[in-house]
């Protein structure tokens, strides 16, 4: 009898503790939230014209956020520093995200966080779409802050000219 009682009071104990901690999904969907807060705030995407924009902090380090779709609820963005990855040649990091206006969200759709990163990081891979997409999310609200730190803000973009090559350096 006591262990049906020990039973029944420890399960009675986690939900406790799961109601107050967010799931998995939860967690998601309020790192979609702080993502779009730390977007919004750094650089208003939501009221740039479609383009491409340059960010110069004076650390070597440009970023460029790039306004690639406009629709009446979404906005598909690009960001990236102005480096390419020695072994892709792609930028890194670089990250590709979707900004619901009207959820107040903002989902990074893919990540490169660029080789080297990947060493400090591991790789994005994940089992399962929830983790990899958790993983994802994780990389850019980091970054977001990260960049927010350096002094990148609506005061240090600018309009990249459209026939500007872009001045990337290799890492």
């Amino acid at each position: 009898m006591s262990t049906t009682f020990a039973r029944k009071h420890s399960s009675r104990r986690a939900s406790s503790a799961d109601a107050l901690l967010p799931g998995r999904f939860g967690w998601l969907m309020g790192l979609y939230a702080e993502n779009h807060q730390r977007l919004v705030r750094m650089f208003s995407p939501q009221r740039l014209p479609a383009g491409e924009y340059v960010s110069s902090v004076g650390d070597g380090l440009d970023l460029r956020l790039v306004i690639q779709e406009r629709h009446p609820y979404t906005i598909e963005i690009g960001l990236s520093y102005e480096l390419l990855d020695a072994s892709t040649g792609q930028p890194a990091p670089s990250a590709q995200l979707r900004m619901y206006l009207d959820a107040h969200a903002t989902e990074a759709l893919h990540c490169q966080p660029g080789r080297e990163l990947w060493q400090v990081l591991e790789p994005l891979h994940a089992k399962g779409v929830l983790t990899h997409r958790l993983r994802m999310n994780s990389f850019l609200n980091r970054w977001l802050e990260y960049l927010g730190e350096q002094g990148h803000s609506i005061g240090t973009l600018k309009r990249a000219e459209p026939n500007e090559p872009r001045a990337i350096a290799e890492i």
